[in-house]
C-alpha cells in the first residue's frame, strides 16, 4: 500500500470560519470538497490567547497536548521544553523507530541553512526539527521537492512565476513517490507568512496572493488525488482566511484526507492521536 502524504498548511483556518470575501471564495475543485468532506477543529485547546505554530504544529506532531505543557500558546520555533516533546514523541521520530520510511518533500535553498545556523538557537520549525530529530535530511534525495511558497515571491507583491500547470505534476510525482514511504510530509509554511499581510481595510495584493497560494495548493492536491494517492490536509492555527486582521487568529482549523479513516477528532491533539493510529503507533 502506498505511503501517506501530508499536506500541513500552516495558518489556514477553516472556511466556515472565514469571513465573506475571504481567500476561500473561489473555484477549488479539489480542496474545498475534500476540506468540506473534513473534520473541523478545535485549535485553541480552552487557552486564552491566539494559537501558535510551535505548539499547534507540536499537537500534530506528537498527538500530544504542547499548549497544556508550555502552560500557553508558543512559537513560532519550538523551544527547549517543545524541542525535547518532538524529538522524543514526534511522528517521524516514531516511524524510524519502528522502521518504517519518512521523508519531508520541502525544497530548501542554501540561505535557510546558514539562518538557522545564526546566534545558537533553534530557528527551525517544528516539521523540520522533527524530521532531522528522527536522523532524516532535509532535502532527501529521491523526494520531489516542493518550494513552501508554491511558486510566488517571497516577499511582498509576491510576483506570480506563471508555472500554474507544474504543481498537479508534481503532485504526481509526490504520489509515486508515497509508493516507497510510510509518510511524506510538507510545511507548506507560507500560509501564515500571507496571512501576516492582513490589514484593515484587506490589502488587495495580500487577497490575491492568498487565493493564487490555495489555487497552487488545490493543484498539488489535484495531482495527487488524480494519481491515486493517500492525502491528508491540516492546519494548525487560523490566519489566513481573515485578512482583515494582521495576525493569528481562533477559527477552527481543517483535518481531511482521502484514502484515510479520520476518525472523530474534535480538537488538533485528537487529530495527532489519529495520525499515528494509521501507523499503528500509539
Amino acid at each position: 500500500m502506498r505511503g501517506i502524504v501530508w499536506l500541513a498548511l500552516d495558518g489556514v483556518g477553516h472556511p466556515l470560519d472565514a469571513p465573506p470575501g475571504s481567500v476561500w471564495e473561489q473555484d477549488l475543485p479539489a480542496l474545498r470538497p475534500l476540506v468540506d468532506a473534513g473534520r473541523c477543529l478545535d485549535a485553541t485547546l480552552g487557552v486564552p490567547g491566539l494559537p501558535q505554530s510551535g505548539t499547534g504544529q507540536a499537537c500534530w506532531l506528537t498527538g500530544t497536548d504542547a499548549v497544556a505543557l508550555m502552560g500557553e500558546h508558543f512559537g513560532p520555533q519550538p523551544g527547549p521544553t517543545l524541542q525535547r516533546l518532538l524529538a522524543a514523541q514526534s511522528l517521524p521520530v516514531r516511524l524510524i523507530r519502528v522502521g518504517g520510511r519518512a521523508a519531508l518533500a520541502n525544497g530548501y535553498v542554501p540561505a535557510y541553512f546558514e539562518a538557522a545556523a545564526v546566534g545558537g538557537r533553534n530557528r527551525l520549525g517544528c516539521f523540520p526539527f522533527s524530521f532531522r530529530a528522527a536522523g532524516l535530511p532535509l532535502n532527501p534525495p529521491g523526494v520531489p521537492l516542493v518550494g513552501a511558497t508554491l511558486g510566488l515571491g517571497y516577499a511582498r507583491p509576491w510576483p506570480d512565476d506563471g508555472n500554474a500547470g507544474g504543481w498537479e505534476r508534481l503532485g504526481a510525482a509526490l504520489a509515486d513517490a508515497a509508493a516507497g514511504h510510510d509518510l511524506i510530509a510538507t510545511d507548506l509554511w507560507f500560509g501564515d507568512l500571507l496571512g501576516h499581510a492582513g490589514a484593515q481595510p484587506v490589502p488587495p495584493d495580500a487577497l490575491t496572493a492568498g487565493r493564487t497560494y490555495l489555487r497552487r495548493v488545490d493543484a498539488l492536491l489535484a495531482g495527487l488525488l488524480d494519481a491515486g494517492a493517500r492525502v491528508v490536509v491540516s492546519s494548525d492555527h487560523g490566519n489566513l482566511e481573515d485578512l482583515g486582521v494582521k495576525g493569528h487568529t481562533r477559527a477552527r482549523v481543517p483535518f481531511a484526507g482521502s484514502g484515510v479513516n479520520l476518525g472523530s477528532p474534535v480538537n488538533v491533539v485528537e487529530a495527532g492521536q489519529v495520525l499515528a493510529s494509521w501507523f499503528g503507533l500509539p
